[in-house]
């Protein structure tokens, strides 16, 4: 993989950031785009809701690398614990914006790239509550629920022109983006699962890397590292 260019939003942190540190650690160069700096080849700050901001970022890896083989659209964050009689439009709206348009931003400007170096990868972060529906949480299930089905119709879309899309869809992820208050982080909840414990950030960014490397057979599908949460 030595050379190879990738391309994270929301590399600061969390999973953006573990994919970015395991696919340093296989020779990838890489690349972060997020409201900090980040512990990329190239960081680049940009708000992944702007999409001109975003299409100058991409356009700005592509030249400097030359190439672009692989994007991993990560950037996103939670909100729990507001019933849906209680969500505001602005929380609905930001929610939307950040994690389904800013995939969409991300991805518009990237397909060029990838298309004209002769194919490569997106691996989209999607969620497990996108499979199975969450309580108290609805705009963020939406939201990820939406990325999902944006994903496998963008898979169909440019198969022909060697791209391939997936999702990753994790469960509950021990990032700072569980409060330490999360109900995800009770031991009565982690007891129901059968591993037990929360998902690492490093196993899912070592799905993305099996997505964009080993797992060629893979177009428009979806794995969830989960801990067994959804069997």
């Amino acid at each position: 993989m030595s050379g190879r260019v990738a391309l994270i939003t929301g590399a600061a942190g969390g999973i953006g950031a573990a994919t970015a540190e395991v696919l340093a650690e296989a020779g990838w160069r890489t690349a972060g785009l997020d409201l900090r700096p980040s512990p990329t080849d190239l960081p680049v700050v940009v708000d992944v809701t702007d999409r001109q901001a975003v299409a100058e970022a991409v356009g700005r890896v592509a030249e400097r690398f030359g190439r672009l083989d692989l994007v991993v659209t990560a950037a996103g964050y939670y909100e729990e614990g507001i019933d849906a009689a209680d969500l505001t439009l602005g929380q609905w709206d930001r929610m939307f914006a950040v994690i389904l348009g800013g995939t969409v931003n991300t991805c518009a400007a990237a397909l060029p790239h990838l298309a004209s170096g002769g194919g490569g990868a997106v691996v989209v972060i999607s969620s497990e509550l996108a499979l199975t529906g969450g309580s108290g949480d609805v705009h963020y299930v939406a939201a990820k629920g939406a990325v999902l089905g944006f994903a496998k119709s963008l898979a169909l879309e440019v198969a022909d022109d060697g791209i391939r899309v997936n999702i990753v869809a994790p469960g509950p992820t021990d990032t700072p983006l569980l409060a330490a208050t999360s109900p995800w982080r009770d031991p009565a909840y982690l007891a129901t699962l059968p591993l037990g414990r929360l998902v690492r950030p490093a196993e899912v960014a070592y799905t993305v890397r099996y997505l964009a490397t080993e797992g060629g057979m893979y177009c428009g599908d979806v794995l969830s590292p989960n801990a067994g949460a959804v069997i």
